[in-house]
């Protein structure tokens, strides 16, 4: 215990200094996020596991030792609802993380409260943190508020599940937004080709592509190439590449998508499109994304 005091002593005035300067720029920038609480992992959809995942250069599987509440002086700006929690844990395994990680660490959280204003029990429980390095060894800060989940094996396996499509070689690129259509009619009623190229964070292309044939079901495919070939389909839900789609892509063509199409392409590409956010399904969050 006066190990834990005298680190709270000495890590402490960093971590506050930190909320309220850009030292702890991740933590200061989401005070004012509203999201769902924490500890409920169950409440979290695969597209949250992502959001958290994909921002976090580094995530670990702790055990909690101990808990201070900060005072309201020290706290600085608190959500309705919530308690600010100087925390150290133990690392018990380091998920994701190049640098390494300290064996001890401290960080910021903000828990929720019950309605007699009660905290959680945390203290010795098992977390996975999505965090990023703080200003001194064996600080981290969180990615978002709510980026402490309990450790269920289950949880663990679906986030290193996650990790590991995020770093594979042929990850599917971010997607920023989409780019231009072009839509080719068929020689009979009823045909037709769409092409929709999205713009993507590194460059890498990515289209869309629909077609239609009298008396069939419109077929669609997604391309992570220059070509657009018979291997093309339509993602998994659920997989990494939907993910990228569903919770990226606006619910309809913009106008300036098909400004150099002619009325009646137009208005098929946009049927088109609608064909895929269809085939896509909602993204599923159930939070506010960091």
């Amino acid at each position: 215990m006066k190990s834990s005091t005298l680190l709270y002593r000495l890590a402490l005035p960093c971590l506050i200094s930190a909320v309220n300067l850009p030292v702890f720029p991740v933590l200061a920038q989401h005070l004012p996020m509203t999201t769902r609480s924490a500890p409920a992992a169950t409440g979290l959809s695969y597209a949250d596991i992502v959001d958290l995942a994909d921002t976090a250069p580094l995530v670990a599987h702790v055990r909690i030792r101990n808990i201070i509440p900060l005072k309201p002086e020290q706290a600085g700006d608190v959500p309705a609802g919530h308690k600010r929690l100087f925390v150290e844990g133990d690392v018990m395994g380091l998920i994701r993380g190049e640098a390494g990680i300290a064996p001890l660490v401290s960080w910021l959280y903000d828990a929720p409260v019950d309605a007699r204003g009660k905290l959680p029990k945390l203290k010795k429980a098992q977390v996975i943190l999505f965090a990023r390095p703080g200003g001194r060894p064996g600080q981290i800060q969180l990615v978002a508020r709510d980026a402490q989940i309990p450790a269920t094996p289950a949880e663990i396996e679906r986030v290193k599940t996650i990790l590991s499509a995020l770093v594979a070689r042929d990850a599917p690129p971010r997607i920023l937004g989409l780019g231009d259509a072009f839509h080719v009619a068929g020689t009979v009623a009823g045909e037709g080709e769409t092409q929709i190229f999205l713009r993507t964070e590194n460059g890498d292309p990515v289209s869309l592509s629909i077609l239609r044939r009298p008396g069939e079901q419109p077929r669609w495919a997604v391309a992570l190439g220059e070509i657009v070939d018979e291997a093309a389909k339509a993602p998994a839900p659920g997989s990494l590449l939907w993910y990228r789609l569903a919770c990226t892509l606006p619910p309809a063509l913009p106008a300036r998508a098909v400004r150099t199409l002619s009325v009646q392409d137009a208005e098929a590409a946009r049927a088109d499109y609608r064909v895929v956010i269809d085939a896509l399904g909602p993204c599923g969050r159930t939070r506010t994304p960091a």
